[in-house]
């Protein structure tokens, strides 16, 4: 299994542990809060526990991948 591969493994494994037996859609709200604590948690231990560069992979580099993973999604369709 190369690597892009092993990623999605732990991308999905990570939503199945992330939705916790609750419905995406009618739990909607419960899922993204916890989405947005491992975001958070992620972020800061990445970026050294510092908020400001944890503030700025968010919008410069998580939120772009984010997005053009969201547009591959559309273009496979």
């Amino acid at each position: 299994m190369n690597e892009p591969q092993k990623d999605t493994q732990r991308a999905l494994a990570a939503a199945k542990i992330i939705f916790d037996g609750r419905d995406p859609q009618a739990d909607a709200g419960a899922v993204m809060t916890t989405l947005e604590g491992l975001v958070t948690l992620v972020l800061l231990a990445v970026m050294g526990r510092d908020e400001r560069k944890a503030a700025g992979m968010l919008n410069e580099g998580l939120v772009p991948g984010v997005e053009g993973r969201l547009a591959l999604h559309t273009s496979r369709r």
